[in-house]
């Protein structure tokens, strides 16, 4: 019998810490192939359950009738909530900001699942940047929809100084750089009540979306939580 596969395809100091892609086949699923991010062997995304990194585009183009959208995107990760943005024919251009270069040279050199799709993309742009860093400064340009999938959670973050974006502070800072009626959403694994309450200060409407999905891999049921605002 063939071993099940498993390839590190790279391994990468990074100044968050070590990073690492790697590519697996499914002991509880035969043939069926993932890949898979981790940092400092920590898991930290996968191409196996991606329906809230989905949801993060697909709801927020719900709530957003217009067209010719501009979206921001804080975060590449393996690229899914740019593809569900760049799905739609509404939005006109997407520009993603990646704070690690590695990721970024990963999706350039088809390494990731959606790196052909993307690739193809004109109206996709992808720059090495540090998303919070934008949103903290006056805006150059403002968007229609800004969508943030970097931290864990508003309580757990990657970066020391990406905590400032999740308070009130931060959060209006932030709202400069939405166009009139634009929306902000946000991606975590666990319920915020004080980001909630964060957002409710600075914006009119504030949506809490979980996104529930079984993951036979723990057999268990797992929620993410998307978080929206605006005015």
């Amino acid at each position: 019998m063939d071993k099940p596969l498993f390839e590190i395809l790279a391994y990468e100091l990074t100044e968050l810490g070590m990073l690492c892609l790697r590519r697996r086949e499914l002991l509880c699923e035969p043939g069926t192939i993932i890949t898979e991010v981790t940092l400092n062997h920590e898991f930290l995304m996968s191409s196996y359950l991606t329906a809230s990194e989905r949801a993060l585009s697909e709801v927020a183009l719900t709530m957003h009738t217009g067209s010719d959208l501009r979206v921001l995107v804080g975060g590449l990760g393996l690229g899914y909530t740019a593809q569900a943005a760049l799905a739609s024919d509404r939005v006109a251009s997407c520009e993603v900001i990646e704070f690690l270069p590695q990721v970024i040279d990963w999706l350039k050199q088809g390494m990731v699942p959606l790196s052909e799709v993307l690739n193809a993309e004109s109206r996709l742009t992808v720059t090495n940047g540090d998303v919070y860093q934008k949103l903290l400064n006056p805006p150059d340009e403002t968007h229609d929809l800004i969508l943030i999938d970097v931290d864990h959670s508003p309580d757990e973050n990657l970066g020391t100084a990406n905590g400032q974006f999740y308070t009130t502070d931060g959060l209006r800072r932030a709202k400069r750089h939405l166009a009139e009626g634009g929306l902000l959403g946000v991606w975590s694994y666990a319920e915020s009540s004080p980001f909630v309450d964060a957002l409710r200060e600075i914006f009119r409407e504030v949506r809490v979306e979980p996104v529930t999905v079984f993951n036979n891999l723990v057999n268990v049921e797992q929620t993410d939580w998307l978080f929206f605002a605006n005015d």
